[in-house]
């Protein structure tokens, strides 16, 4: 028996986006569909009557996304899974997502396009893709905005005797800024972008 809440909440908007996406492969929209009617709770033996199919196919469909993730689902003659880029191409492609951190997949199209005139018609394509590279979508996480006044007094005034005590400057220079922990620590929020990077990469963080 398949248990319910099996996606997390990433990976199921996935699926569901990929379900919706009318220029995506039906083979491809079909088995994302019941992975997401999986995840609702269904069985296997309900999913494949509302699909019109057999219990067999919809457990094979689980097994394939366990595996493989999106990857496995496309794993049929699709442009997501018999991948278009050369070797060299997506190694390109995965220095350049380091790099550069695209927030959508319309900017991984748009430079795939632009640089190898290779056109991806479907987000569906792109995030099989990604997925293929070792890639994943990181959401931004929420950060308290509670303030602590003590803590941030005491910053202040540790701050400006740090600045009363400096030696005098032949020029006019600005004020050190203050480590990045220190402005969590007094309640200064963070927040981090989302966006594409490599499972391992951490995205940075803005002020």
């Amino acid at each position: 028996m398949i248990r319910s809440g099996f996606l997390d909440s990433e990976s199921r908007q996935d699926l569901i986006e990929l379900a919706r996406d009318g220029s995506a492969a039906n083979r491809l929209a079909r088995r994302a569909n019941a992975l997401v009617l999986l995840d609702n709770g269904m069985s296997c033996e309900a999913v494949a009557k509302v699909l019109l199919l057999d219990d067999d196919t919809i457990r094979t469909w689980y097994r394939l996304y366990l595996e493989d993730g999106v990857e496995g689902l496309a794993s049929f003659g699709y442009e997501g899974g018999a991948c278009r880029l050369s070797d060299e191409q997506q190694e390109r492609l995965k220095t350049w997502i380091a790099e550069t951190l695209p927030r959508s997949t319309n900017q991984v199209g748009a430079w795939i396009a632009r640089e190898f005139g290779i056109e991806y018609q479907g987000r569906s394509g792109l995030v099989a893709l990604l997925h293929r590279l070792g890639m994943e979508h990181r959401k931004p996480k929420a950060i308290s905005r509670k303030l602590d006044p003590v803590k941030q007094e005491a910053f202040i005034n540790a701050y400006e005797d740090l600045l009363n005590h400096l030696p005098a400057p032949p020029l006019p220079i600005l004020p050190p800024v203050p480590p990045l922990w220190i402005l969590r620590n007094i309640g200064l929020v963070a927040r981090r972008h989302a966006g594409w990077a490599a499972a391992a990469q951490r995205r940075p963080v803005c002020l």
